[in-house]
């Protein structure tokens, strides 16, 4: 492995992160447990960053990529009529709820949250993008100009003008002495504000219904909704990132805006459709999508393997209703771990179905603590469960398992988790660090 990890550093850019002390290559997989080079397999919370929605080695999946592959076309471009893009994208219209929505398929979240702006700004005739402070939406110049945390912001310089919202961030000091509904009248009195003091011909705003960088950092019910009767008083447009929300991971919709009763008009996906398969995409009205006047082409956006397996994993999804199971054992690990919040250095524990979140502090002054949660991770590894990290100040573990996750696999999760952030607030006896 250290060969390997010399190598990695030697041709890979150093603002590209690896997990770990001793960084992990994974090798094979079945259901959602995965092997490492030097043979130990463990329970994945993480699922490839909320990608592999069954899991690792799905029979289904495998089979129709398989028998697209036995056809000898992997790729023949945009440019000719695809049937296994259209199916696909007719299924996703119908699910939006957006009326008379089209679909266009691409690589990425990065790239469809381009496209998605691309849209919204055109339509509107205006640069000018409302952000939420703490989302994340890509690695691009214009995603990165969207996004409000720090940790994943390369460059100040942009191609839009953005203004950033408040709306995840009750706890804060200015905040959090509000009740819910009073904190919600607040960001709803600030939009107002930056509409009219900064902002004079707004294109739209893009959110995430729960910020999945940010450790999945939630709205409060309501917030969305009251936002777009703002919004909507001015003609702006609104754009759901479900990179990590669609697909029924939260477990009471099945995507991640429903559970604020709003309908978009557009919303971006990615990461989870495809099992690992790269394909993201936009889904939004048919008259935003149509309007733009110049041609476009994504050469490999929708091509005939990728979208086998996209076809495949939104079929397994719904034929086997894991919005459910999402709920039920997501229900199962959330429950169990609010035990953790008696600790000192335990600051949250929230979550909704498959993606929840343990928020780690110093104990003696309550500032966010990465060095704790790096040591969580690490613990967890040990103890053969892997989790993600995440946070404006990297001090979240965040879990987003694959929405198979049977109940005995949920609780085997579950304590070694408990166990893993006992262990670390223990580590002196004190339950300080």
């Amino acid at each position: 492995m250290s060969e390997l990890l010399s190598r990695h550093r030697a041709v890979m850019p150093s603002w590209a992160p690896l997990y770990y002390e001793s960084p992990l290559e994974i090798v094979s997989g079945k259901g959602v447990r995965v092997t490492d080079a030097e043979g130990r397999t463990y329970l994945d919370f993480f699922a490839g960053i909320a990608t592999n929605t069954l899991g690792y080695d799905v029979a289904e999946v495998r089979e129709a990529v398989e028998r697209q592959l036995a056809k000898g076309v992997v790729h023949t471009s945009t440019l000719y009529l695809i049937r296994s893009q259209v199916e696909l994208a007719e299924k996703i219209a119908r699910l939006s709820g957006i009326p008379e929505a089209k679909v266009f398929f691409t690589n990425s979240g990065t790239e469809a949250n381009e496209t998605a702006l691309l849209l919204a700004t055109y339509a509107r005739g205006s640069d000018e993008v409302l952000a939420m402070r703490g989302s994340y939406h890509g690695r691009s110049f214009g995603t990165v100009a969207v996004t409000g945390n720090k940790v994943w912001k390369n460059s100040s310089l942009s191609p839009l003008n953005v203004h950033y919202l408040h709306g995840t961030n009750h706890a804060s000091p200015a905040f959090r002495h509000l009740s819910q509904q009073e904190y919600i009248d607040v960001c709803v009195a600030d939009l107002r504000d930056v509409l009219d003091t900064a902002a004079p011909n707004v294109a739209c705003l893009i959110a995430e219904p729960l910020q999945g960088v940010n450790g999945f950092a939630t709205p409060p019910q309501g917030l969305y909704a009251a936002y777009k009767e703002v919004l909507d008083e001015h003609g702006i447009l609104l754009i759901s990132d479900e990179v990590q929300t669609a697909w029924g991971r939260t477990g009471t919709s099945f995507f991640g805006i429903g559970d604020h009763g709003v309908t978009p008009d557009a919303m971006t996906f990615a990461k989870g459709l495809g099992n690992g398969f790269a394909v993201g995409g936009v889904v939004a009205r048919g008259d935003l999508m149509d309007g733009l006047p110049a041609l476009g082409v994504a050469t490999f956006g929708g091509n005939p393997v990728s979208m086998a397996a996209a076809g495949a994993t939104l079929d397994y999804v719904l034929e086997h209703d894991l919005q459910a199971n999402a709920l039920r054992q997501g229900t199962t690990i959330v429950n169990g771990l609010r035990a953790l919040r008696e600790l000192d250095c335990v600051k949250d524990v929230r979550g909704k179905g498959l993606m929840f979140a343990i928020e780690m502090v110093d104990p003696d002054t309550g500032a966010p603590s990465s060095s704790l949660a790096g040591r969580a991770l690490e613990a967890a590894r040990e103890r053969g469960l892997l989790v993600g990290k995440g946070g404006v100040h990297g001090n979240v573990l965040r879990m987003a398992p694959p929405m198979t996750l049977s109940e005995d696999e949920a609780v085997e999760g579950r304590d070694i988790l408990l166990d893993t952030v006992r262990s670390v607030a223990d580590r002196d006896g004190t339950g300080r660090v």
